[in-house]
C-alpha cells in the first residue's frame, strides 16, 4: 500500500437512534459550519476503492465510504460501522457473515442493500488493478448476500479476515454508480460514510457532514478542505502562511526535529507509528538482484543510524525488520544478519555471484515524498562508496511511479508502508508473499506456509512464532531491506482540536473529529 489514525463535538446536535443501534447527525451549526483546512504532500491515486492501494487514498476512503467494520481509536479490534453485526460462523474461520445496519442510505438516496456490499467486494477481485487492494482479499472465495445478511466464504482460515473487512478495500459502493469490470473515473464518489464527497481535483478535495450518515462515528465536525502539496517545502509554507488549519504527512525533518509543545500558536502532536520505510528488490529473471547474493551484499552495505541522522535528523528510528515496534512479532532479523555494515562481506558475497563490478542497477523514487529525493542520494552515497555498486537514481510522478514498481520495470525502489490494519498480517502477506502489491516478483513457499499458518490464531500472540521465522527467511532472500520507522507529528492551530485522531496506527484518518474550540 502503504502511510498510517474522543472529542465530542459540541457544537452538534447527535441524536441515538436505538433502533438501529447507531446514529443520525443533524447539520453542524455555528462554528461547525466553518471549513478546516488540512494539508498533505499524500496523493490521491483514485476515488474508486477499487483502484487505489496507498495511504492518500484511503484516508480519503475512511471519510467517504464505509466498511463493515472500522477501528475506534486506538483499536486493535474491528467493530461493527455499516454493519450491525459480524461474527465467524462456528470454529474452522472459514465463513465470515454480517448482517447490514438499518437506514443506510447512499447520496441518491437509494438504500444500501446486501447486494450492494457482495457486488463492492466481487469487484475489487474481478477489476484487479494492478495498484488495487485486490491482494489484500487472497482468502476471500465468494461472497453471497440474503437480504440484509451478506456470507464471505474464505478459501482457508483467516482470523485477520474482520480487520481486512475494515479497511479500504471493503469500502461499500453503490452498485448502480461503479462499473463492473472497470474503475469509475468521473471524479465522483458515492459513499455512506460521514462526509460527502462535493468537489475534487488534483490539489484539492471538498467535503461536507453527511447528513445521513449512520455508523459508529458519534459525531461529524465541520466542512473539511484536503489541500495535497507537491513536497514538504510547500506544505510547510503553507503552515507558516495558515493557508492551512492542520498538516500531517509530511513537514520537513529540520522543522519537526526542531517542534516542541511549548511552541505558541500551534499544538504538537507527535506520537509512535507503524508506518515503515523499505527498499524494494526485484527479484525477477535477468534483474541486477535476481541472484540472493547480490541482495545479500546489498543489505550488508546500508548504515541505517547514518540515514535517519542526516536525513530525517531522527524523525524516524532505524528498523531491522519486516514488523515495526510497537506490533506482535516484531524482531530484529535485519540486525542479526548485518549487525553492521559490512564491505568485506558484501565483496565476498559477489564474488560467489561471478557478478560484474560495480553491480548497476537503477533506483526509483516518488518526486515529492517527504525526503525521498535526499535518501535516494544518501544510499547512492552508500552503496557507491564501496567500489561495489553504482546506483542511478530517477524520480517519478506519484502515479507513475506505482504503475512502473507494479508493472515490474524498476530495478529497486524506495516505498513507504502503512498499516492497512493494526497486526502483523498487514506487514506479512501483502509485502512478501506470492503475489502481494509490491511487483517485486518474490514468491516463496515457506514464507505462503507461515504467512497461511499465522492467520489460524484469533489470539494474534499465538502467532508470533509464525512471523519470527517468516522474518529470518525474509532477512535471508532480501527481497526488501527495511529502513526505518517513522514517528508521526499533526500540528493544528490553537483553535482546533481533535488533529490527535488524525493518525493512530489503525489506519483510520477521521477529519470528522476535527472542531473549532
Amino acid at each position: 500500500m502503504r502511510s498510517v489514525r474522543l472529542r465530542i463535538l459540541a457544537s452538534l446536535l447527535v441524536l441515538a437512534v436505538a433502533a438501529i443501534g447507531g446514529w443520525q447527525l443533524l447539520p453542524a451549526q455555528l462554528d461547525g459550519n466553518r471549513t478546516i483546512s488540512v494539508g498533505t504532500t499524500d496523493t490521491v491515486t483514485s476515488l474508486d476503492p477499487a483502484g487505489a492501494y496507498d495511504a492518500g487514498s484511503w484516508a480519503l476512503f475512511s471519510n467517504v465510504f464505509q466498511s463493515l467494520l472500522t477501528f475506534e481509536p486506538g483499536g486493535a479490534t474491528p467493530v461493527p460501522d455499516a454493519a450491525q453485526s459480524c461474527e465467524f460462523a462456528g470454529n474452522a474461520l472459514t465463513v465470515y457473515r454480517c448482517t447490514l445496519r438499518q437506514g443506510l442510505k447512499f447520496p441518491s438516496g437509494r438504500e444500501v442493500t446486501g447486494k450492494d456490499v457482495k457486488y463492492s467486494f466481487d469487484r475489487v477481485k474481478r477489476i484487479n488493478a494492478d495498484v488495487g487492494p485486490a491482494a489484500l482479499l487472497d482468502t476471500l472465495q465468494s461472497v453471497s448476500a440474503s437480504g440484509p445478511t451478506v456470507s464471505f466464504r474464505l478459501s482457508s482460515p483467516d482470523a485477520t479476515f474482520p480487520s481486512k473487512v475494515a479497511t479500504g478495500a471493503g469500502a461499500i459502493v453503490d452498485r448502480t454508480m461503479y462499473p463492473t469490470n472497470r474503475l469509475r473515473t468521473d471524479g465522483g464518489a458515492d459513499g455512506t460514510g460521514p462526509y460527502t464527497l462535493t468537489s475534487y481535483t488534483d490539489e484539492q478535495v471538498r467535503l461536507t457532514p453527511n447528513g445521513d450518515y449512520r455508523g459508529v462515528a458519534q459525531a461529524v465536525g465541520s466542512p473539511v478542505l484536503m489541500r495535497y502539496y507537491k513536497d514538504s517545502a510547500a506544505l510547510q509554507k503553507a503552515w507558516k502562511a495558515r493557508q492551512v488549519d492542520v498538516v500531517t504527512r509530511t513537514l520537513p525533518p529540520a522543522t519537526l526535529a526542531a517542534l516542541s509543545p511549548s511552541d505558541p500558536d500551534q499544538r504538537v502532536t507527535e506520537a509512535d507509528s507503524t508506518e515503515t520505510r523499505n527498499l524494494v528488490l526485484n527479484v525477477r529473471a535477468k534483474a541486477p538482484f535476481h541472484d540472493r547474493r547480490v541482495r545479500q551484499a546489498l543489505a550488508a552495505l546500508i548504515n541505517r543510524e547514518k540515514l535517519v541522522a542526516e536525513v530525517y535528523q531522527g524523525t524516524t528510528d532505524p528498523l531491522y525488520s519486516l514488523i515495526p515496534a510497537g506490533i506482535t512479532g516484531h524482531t530484529t532479523s535485519f540486525f542479526d544478519a548485518n549487525p553492521k555494515p559490512d564491505p568485506q562481506r558484501a565483496r565476498r558475497l559477489l564474488d560467489e555471484a561471478g557478478v560484474d563490478m560495480p553491480v548497476r542497477f537503477t533506483y526509483g523514487y516518488a518526486e515529492g515524498r517527504g525526503s525521498a529525493a535526499a535518501e535516494a542520494a544518501e544510499l547512492k552515497q552508500q552503496l557507491e562508496a564501496s567500489g561495489l555498486f553504482y546506483v542511478t537514481t530517477k524520480a517519478y510522478e506519484w502515479t507513475a511511479f506505482q504503475k512502473r514498481y507494479a508493472e515490474g520495470k524498476l530495478d529497486s525502489y524506495g516505498v513507504g508502508w502503512v498499516a492497512d490494519y493494526p497486526d502483523p498480517d498487514s506487514f506479512s502477506g501483502p509485502l512478501v508473499g506470492t503475489g502481494g502489491s509490491l511487483g517485486n516478483g518474490y514468491s516463496s513457499e515457506q514464507v505462503d506456509r507461515l504467512v497461511k499458518d499465522s492467520r489460524r490464531y484469533e489470539d494474534r500472540s499465538r502467532a508470533a512464532a509464525d512471523f519470527k521465522e517468516l522474518q529470518e527467511v525474509v532477512a535471508q532472500d532480501v527481497p526488501i531491506i527495511p529502513l526505518w520507522q517513522r514517528k508521526e507529528y499533526v500540528l493544528s492551530g490553537e483553535d482546533v482540536g481533535g488533529a490527535q485522531y488524525l493518525s493512530d496506527g489503525t489506519g483510520v484518518f477521521r477529519l470528522w473529529r476535527l472542531d473549532w474550540i
